[in-house]
């Protein structure tokens, strides 16, 4: 199974091509569902040839419940570019169309839907593929247990898929130990500030064998004590949620069809 990032994969397309995509007399930009259509074709083609194919979007309320906990949680982010989010409805159309399912949950941020979906595969023991450019998706990875991948799609051929045995060489944690990590190093993605002093190494070298509740405070400077209930708080939002409240019926468990050429949908969908 191949999850995707939905909004994660439109921010790519609405800002990866070298070119703006427009409608043949110029006054409509398409390169949002242009490049939606296209990139999630060429994922299938290379890397999910008879998987079936999930894309999953944020909802408008999604981040409602971290916000709740800080109030500064993504609050650093600009408003998206102009004709970005009017993509949106046309992807959907455009997955409808090509026999893509999605869902966007009420209440719910993608990763937690994703998380959610993941945890249920691997435990019926179907492998899933989750394709994002977000980190925060490490927490998902297995021990020892190739099922899960990361697929991020923008990197070099040898570098787009991630397991769960590259993580401790390359940042000293186990993927158990993610939330953790992100919460002392910080997440500027999700204005996140992390302990102030505290970079990769010193994470790591702390969170050796353990959890973050698990420190001794003795270990720990005076100023860390002080953030430390704020880092236990960031930790709680930086996890993902894999008991989200689904609908029955989401997968089929059968193969999507081949997805046609972008060209080829925005004609059928009247959009040129």
């Amino acid at each position: 199974m191949l999850l995707v990032d939905g909004h994660n994969l439109l921010h790519r397309a609405w800002f990866g091509f070298a070119a703006r995509i427009w409608n043949r007399d110029k006054t409509i930009d398409r390169t949002g569902i242009f490049g939606f259509a296209a990139l999630l074709r060429k994922a299938q083609e290379q890397h999910a040839q008879g998987f079936e194919v999930f894309v999953v979007f944020d909802a408008e309320d999604g981040s409602q419940t971290r916000l709740e906990q800080d109030a500064g949680y993504k609050a650093q982010r600009p408003a998206p570019a102009p004709g970005l989010m009017d993509s949106l409805p046309l992807v959907k159309t455009a997955l409808d169309h090509c026999g893509v399912r999605w869902i966007e949950q009420n209440g719910c941020e993608a990763d937690d839907v994703i998380a959610t979906l993941t945890t249920r595969a691997h435990a019926a023991g179907r492998p899933v593929d989750v394709m994002s450019a977000d980190k925060d998706y490490i927490q998902l990875l297995c021990d020892d247990d190739p099922a899960v991948r990361l697929l991020n799609t923008g990197l070099g051929p040898g570098r787009r898929y991630t397991t769960a045995a590259q993580i401790h060489p390359r940042y000293g944690v186990r993927p158990a130990q993610w939330s953790d990590y992100r919460a002392l190093t910080g997440d500027p993605a999700d204005n996140i500030p992390g302990l102030h002093g505290v970079g990769p190494k010193t994470a790591a070298r702390l969170l050796t064998g353990r959890h973050l509740e698990t420190i001794p405070l003795a270990e720990l400077r005076p100023a860390w004590t002080e953030d430390w209930p704020r880092v236990l708080r960031w930790r709680e939002m930086i996890r993902l949620a894999t008991k989200t409240d689904l609908p029955d019926g989401l997968l089929t468990n059968l193969p999507t069809p081949p997805l046609p050429r972008a060209p080829a949908v925005l004609e059928t969908l009247n959009l040129w």
